[in-house]
């Protein structure tokens, strides 16, 4: 049975992964793909939704996202909300489908979205550092009250330090998997 300072720290290093995960996922990289619009926010029927309720977003070529809605009178609604986000990208309507170009990247944006990344990693590494030191201060705390024997305490400690490290390795392999598509020319 694992034991629930081991648990709680587990669960707490999957949010603090999920958050680096989610924060590079909205770092553009030169290619298009769908989750690129997931933080986009549309003004639709009195409120702002997330931009996948109002119509389908697509990446038909490498270099092209187009969003189908399901309701052509929130098309520009769906421009507004794109252009809001900050994305750097231009979207156009037809009438009947917006189209948004993703444009390349220059060396220079490339290296700022790097430094972007690793920025994120190191904020998601900090953050799993921080669960295991409060971890382990609750396992001496046990220990002090005589709640834990020492060689439980010692087990949970090792323990903790096992999942901490399978979390950094895994934000430093995102961070890398990331790096080489942001650098991909």
């Amino acid at each position: 049975m694992q034991h629930k300072v081991i648990q709680d720290s587990e669960d707490r290093m999957k949010k603090a992964l999920e958050s680096v995960k989610h924060e590079m996922v909205g770092v553009r990289t030169g290619k298009a793909t769908p989750s690129l619009l997931d933080t986009v926010k549309v003004e639709a029927y009195g409120s702002h939704v997330p931009i996948q309720q109002v119509g389908t977003v697509s990446a038909p070529e490498a270099r092209l996202l187009v969003i189908q809605p399901w309701d052509k009178g929130l098309i520009k609604a769906i421009c507004k909300g794109i252009a809001e986000a900050q994305l750097g990208v231009n979207p156009t309507d037809d009438g009947s489908l917006v189209r948004i170009p993703i444009p390349s990247l220059t060396e220079e944006r490339r290296k700022d979205l790097v430094k972007l990344i690793a920025k994120f990693a190191e904020e998601g590494r900090v953050h799993i550092r921080q669960i295991r030191h409060e971890a382990n201060k609750e396992i001496k705390e046990q220990e002090g009250k005589g709640v834990l024997p020492e060689d439980e305490a010692k087990r949970l400690t090792a323990e903790t330090q096992k999942l901490t490290d399978k979390y950094v390795t895994t934000i430093d392999e995102l961070l890398k998997k990331k790096t080489a598509e942001v650098m991909e020319v």
